[in-house]
């Protein structure tokens, strides 16, 4: 029995686009049909933004049809957005030709790491609870797309943005956990699925947590990077003028080298990013039966001697505790503990950070979005 375009549409009378309250067919979402043989491809266009809103349309457009059509369809739906589409269109992004800041954002920190493994996901997470306890405003774009944490940090996994009315436009709430709003892809992604996309797709993704997000009024908006200087960081500097950045090592030499070459990026000719100081995790283990006593498993003073060297600040360390590990497996940051030798360090990180940033705003102009045409060149602003 041959599949026909008329039983597709009436099944598809049955499905809502989320938060538009009529059917696909009444709203006019359902912008083609084709079909070939067993195969059928329908093409939706909805204002929801986000990628769990795409999600549940492509699986009850499939679960419709097989159940009600054909079980032997082979289904394939494209979803597109129809706010972000036509923004594009119109405008490419206001935000990033213009150079100005989000609306709302007075601070854009990135924290990077030129090596994996080094703790910058643990030093954003207990930054942005610095941050808070301090009475600012505080928001967290996990921009590690292919190893997000921060839902788990924060101990919101099984939480998901919700979509809401900003001026007309339907943008993604972020999820808000001890003070702090986050977003993650963490949100949309199954954990137990790697995320294998090439760049472009990655970088799509991120510009919808950036720009179809409804952050409101931030103090600082920390961006936990990923580790390395490749796709993500060049789309995130391209995208957004970044107040400043801090890099995150650990105190031995291949760490180091890596650190090194993530200051180097943000210092390129064309990026101008300001550096606003290096922080050392794992600088050293006290056990607790020893607590006088201070073992530098990974080496001494590294960060510290490579601030030195390259001229930037050097924030402050944090020790190997088992506590800090602790704390974010369960999803609370260690910094969340009163009176604490963590709170302390990283409270401390926090504030020579600040000092750094009001230096950079006294002495330096406003960050400006940069135009990259290769991988290995700029061009300029």
């Amino acid at each position: 029995m041959s599949i026909l375009k008329e039983d597709i549409q009436k099944v598809l009378e049955t499905i809502t686009a989320p938060g538009e309250g009529k059917s696909l067919v009444e709203n006019n979402n359902v912008k083609n049909i084709v079909i070939f043989g067993e195969e059928v491809v329908v093409d939706v266009e909805i204002a929801n933004p986000t990628l769990q809103a795409k999600k549940k349309i492509e699986s009850e457009i499939a679960k419709v049809i097989v159940e009600n059509v054909s079980d032997k369809a082979v289904i394939k739906v494209n979803v597109t957005t129809k706010a972000v589409e036509k923004s594009l269109e119109k405008e490419e992004n206001p935000n990033l030709i213009k150079g100005k800041k989000l609306p709302g954002i007075q601070n854009i920190i990135a924290i990077a790491s030129g090596k994996g493994g080094v703790g910058k996901s643990t030093i954003t997470a207990n930054t942005a609870i610095s941050l808070a306890k301090m009475g600012f405003k505080v928001g967290v774009l996990d921009a590690d797309v292919y190893g997000p944490s921060m839902h788990l940090m924060f101990d919101v996994a099984q939480e998901k943005p919700i979509s809401v009315n900003v001026d007309g436009r339907s943008k993604m709430k972020p999820v808000e956990s001890y003070g702090i709003k986050l977003l993650s892809l963490g949100f949309f992604t199954n954990p137990n699925e790697a995320v294998i996309w090439r760049g472009p797709m990655a970088s799509k993704a991120l510009n919808q947590m950036i720009f179809d997000a409804a952050w409101g009024e931030l103090d600082f908006l920390l961006i936990d990077l990923p580790p390395g200087t490749g796709d993500i960081h060049l789309s995130i500097v391209q995208a957004l003028p970044i107040t400043g950045a801090v890099v995150v090592s650990t105190p031995q030499n291949i760490a180091l080298a890596d650190a090194k070459k993530g200051v180097a990026m943000f210092q390129q000719k064309n990026i101008k990013v300001p550096v606003l100081g290096i922080v050392e995790n794992m600088s050293y283990f006290t056990p607790e039966e020893l607590p006088e006593n201070k073992y530098y498993i990974f080496g001494q003073n590294g960060a510290k001697n490579l601030a030195e060297d390259i001229d930037t600040a050097f924030l402050g360390e944090v020790p190997l505790v088992q506590s800090i590990r602790e704390a974010g497996d369960i999803g609370r940051p260690v910094a969340l503990q009163e009176n604490s030798i963590l709170e302390s360090a990283f409270n401390d990180i926090t504030k020579n950070m600040l000092t750094q940033l009001l230096i950079r705003n006294e002495e330096l102009p406003e960050t400006e979005v940069v135009k990259i045409t290769t991988m290995s060149g700029c061009s300029s602003k």
